[in-house]
């Protein structure tokens, strides 16, 4: 029975965008404030919006949108040797707008002594007089104390007086921070223990991933009895990232038994996760449990016979509770029970020794000795299978396609012409292209986006080459892996050749044509 409640605080847009391969603009973190309030977060923290104009940007057209979430306006204690009335950070907080804001502060002597470079007073000074003068301003504080887990083990009784500080200046809330991500486990419960019994203000966490500890760090917290819970979406963030929410929030849901958020919210949280990475223009960890595509596939045979029997075998949880769904990957591996799942998938109502069962397996066996690779690639295997089952509609056919690729001495150029059927109507295009497989790309869709304008939403996210046959050299065979993407799911294509350019125009067809088929069936 769940009988207790634990704050949620999402810092994917500060802190999350700290990770060197993204740069939200103003538009990206309204829409991701958005989703992050239809999953049900309690806290969104928007940015710092003292340090640059798009941050500010973001509080002033978010105050439009009446979400359920708090925002949260960010920043650090005030400068040293000015009174907070006249900090510029503390002044873009107030102008934020916000109901809570949350403050860094330092907890570390460490950064007391050779960071901030004053004595250890002035830094409780500091402390005492931002919450109080932010308290006067009519705000909640929610106060981050900074490297406290490193401060403690150096200096407790030093660490434990800014929590004091924080606490009897009004903090709503005292976050105690892993800031550089080290902590084990067994240390943050000896840590959280003791600060337990002598504070009596709410106690947060915030833990970094630097030693891979993140998320269970969190939840040893939670367990010893902290309330609030920061962390970002598919755990972006600075060096290793943040504690993954997208892990945290069903381990204390589904495993912990402690409320966060609701159970249809909860559904959500696939959905959320690919469209945070979509946003963010980064490929999702396919491996990432709860909301990895493959963190509920099954390829072994022997698991897979198990999990047609009783799916509690080989899973922890039912994927549906978090949106995400099972999958049985085939492969030369994989045997009859995989054929069998995805037969019944497509409407076949077949048995293990069914004469389909036995003619898919051997030519999907053929196929994968040949080259192919259908357990990464099941978009390609669907294909495949439904055009055996004679189940699949040819929305066009490629009839024809040539590629030149001129250089001129300074820069390549490849132009693509390729011929396509729709129907009875024959269309032309040519297109120019960074390389032959992007002008192939282009000039597809511009032949079937007269038929099928839904295409325009799709987009490479990925695409890898193997060569399959190395000591052949340049005439070796490879393989080529695509991934793409319409910004609600995503999906991956293969294409086997000799020729590389063959080889990815195979993957791009297959990679339209499903989009298709989900479109149309």
């Amino acid at each position: 029975m769940i009988h207790l409640s634990v704050e949620i605080y999402d810092t994917t847009l500060r802190d999350g965008a700290q990770s060197p391969f993204i740069s939200f603009s103003v538009e990206d973190k309204i829409k991701i404030a958005k989703k992050l309030d239809e999953l049900g977060i309690h806290f969104i923290e928007g940015g710092y919006p003292s340090s640059n104009p798009k941050d500010a940007e973001f509080f002033r057209r978010i105050k439009n949108l009446n979400l359920n979430a708090e925002i949260v306006a960010f920043g650090s204690t005030k400068r040293p040797k000015i009174d907070p009335e006249e900090d510029s950070s503390l002044k873009a907080i107030i102008d934020a707008g916000t109901k809570y804001v949350c403050i860094f502060g330092k907890s570390w002597t460490l950064h007391v002594k050779h960071v901030l470079k004053i004595s250890l007073e002035e830094n409780l000074r500091i402390i005492e007089e931002t919450i109080e003068f932010l308290k006067d301003k009519g705000k909640k504080v929610i106060f981050d104390a900074e490297h406290f887990f490193d401060g403690f083990k150096e200096d407790k009784d030093y660490a434990m007086k800014v929590l004091k500080t924080a606490e009897k200046s009004g903090a709503e809330c005292l976050v105690l921070c892993d800031t550089n991500g080290g902590c084990l486990p067994f240390e943050v419960e000896k840590i959280i223990s003791y600060v337990l019994k002598h504070i009596d203000t709410k106690i947060g966490v915030h833990m970094h991933n630097d030693s891979d500890n993140a998320v269970a760090n969190t939840l040893i917290a939670v367990k010893l009895g902290a309330r609030h819970v920061q962390g970002t979406i598919n755990g972006y963030g600075e060096r290793c990232g943040n504690a993954n929410l997208c892990s945290i929030i069903p381990a204390l849901k589904l495993k912990m038994k402690i409320n966060c958020i609701s159970d249809e919210k909860l559904k959500k949280l696939y959905d959320v996760a690919r469209y945070v990475a979509e946003v963010a223009n980064l490929p999702l960890n396919h491996n990432m449990p709860y909301v990895g595509d493959y963190a509920f596939a099954h390829k072994a045979g022997v698991h897979i016979d198990a999990m047609l029997k009783n799916i509690r075998t080989y899973e922890h949880i039912n994927p549906e509770l978090v949106g995400n769904e099972r999958r049985f990957l085939v492969s030369e591996l994989s045997g009859r029970s995989a054929i069998v799942y995805l037969l019944r998938s497509l409407g076949e109502n077949v048995r293990k020794d069914s004469s389909i069962v036995s003619s898919l397996l051997k030519e999907i066996k053929d196929l994968e000795k040949d080259g192919y690779q259908f357990d990464i690639a099941d978009a390609s295997l669907k294909l495949f299978v439904l055009k055996k089952l004679k189940k699949y509609k040819r929305f066009f056919e490629v009839e024809d396609y040539k590629v030149l690729v001129d250089y001129s001495g300074e820069k390549t150029k490849a132009v693509a012409i390729v011929k396509v059927k729709v129907d009875d109507r024959i269309e032309y295009e040519a297109a120019e292209g960074n390389g032959p497989v992007n002008a192939l790309d282009i000039a597809l869709r511009k032949c079937i986006e007269k038929f099928y304008p839904e295409i325009k939403d799709m987009r490479l996210i990925d695409y890898k080459v193997r060569v399959l046959d190395e000591e052949k050299g340049t005439g070796a065979k490879v393989r080529v892996l695509i991934e793409s993407s319409d910004g609600k799911e995503s999906w991956i294509t293969v294409g086997v050749s000799t020729n590389i350019i063959e080889a990815s125009f195979r993957a791009l067809i297959d990679s339209i044509e499903y989009k298709l088929y989900k479109r149309y069936g």
